[in-house]
């Protein structure tokens, strides 16, 4: 059987499922197929009053990847508010630049909370290769506004998650951007000593640590001398929420 027959099959299933257990079992199998045919019943299931199947379609989606971009930024159109949610978690998770714009707005304006924190998320997901080369540093500088304003969402789930990019972002413009990635050691350090959530202040931790490992010391790290510092003697406070 090819992938074309079994994404029939499959996609049969989820149109006739009469219950929202079979729904939900449906979506998952048809997301677990990765067949880039199944995309427009994935993208239906985004709207369907059926959360489970709605992250199972989410999940589907983000693995198929690319090709489920240009169908994902139809529906951010829609009036369907649940559905367009969805599909901006499925962009966030497959960090195609077209979603850039998307992205953006989502991460600034967007009611929901989830909403937003999917989006920061995916502003530090982002595939810079997709990009012209001579366009890539004026699009990370405008990703670096973005999270700068969103760092101080109101939302302590939104500003956890740009930390997240921003710690992302960091290593990818640590030699490109230095100045840039400067800004954004100066920002963790303003939200370690004045964010009021513990997970955030953590997170800035963790992302300072990542930030300062080896490959990244020669931009990030204070100008000192090896005999001054004993880095073995750096505490590591481990993972936290991610």
């Amino acid at each position: 059987m090819n992938n074309s027959d079994l994404a029939q099959i499959l996609i049969r299933a989820v149109e006739e499922a009469d219950s929202s257990e079979r729904l939900l079992d449906a979506v998952q199998e048809l997301a677990a197929a990765g067949i880039e045919e199944s995309v427009p019943t994935l993208i239906a299931a985004l709207g369907y009053n059926n959360p489970g199947a709605a992250v199972a379609a989410v999940d589907g989606l983000i693995a198929i990847g690319e090709p489920a971009v240009p169908s994902l930024l139809e529906l951010i159109d829609d009036y369907n508010y649940s559905a367009r949610a969805w599909a901006i978690r499925a962009l966030a998770g497959i960090g195609d630049v077209r979603a850039l714009d998307t992205l953006f707005e989502a991460a600034k304006t967007d009611f929901s909370l989830s909403v937003r924190r999917a989006a920061a998320r995916g502003l530090g997901t982002l595939r810079w290769h997709q990009l012209p080369p001579e366009k890539v540093e004026s699009v990370q500088t405008q990703v670096l506004e973005a999270l700068l304003l969103i760092s101080q969402d109101p939302e302590w789930v939104v500003r956890y998650a740009a930390v997240t990019s921003l710690e992302t972002l960091a290593i990818a413009i640590a030699t490109t951007l230095p100045d840039q990635a400067a800004r954004i050691t100066n920002q963790l350090q303003q939200i370690l000593d004045n964010d009021a959530d513990l997970g955030v202040r953590t997170r800035v931790k963790f992302a300072q640590q990542k930030i300062q490992q080896p490959q990244h010391q020669e931009v990030f790290a204070p100008k000192i001398k090896l005999e001054d510092a004993d880095v073995s003697e750096v505490p590591y406070r481990g993972a936290g929420r991610r």
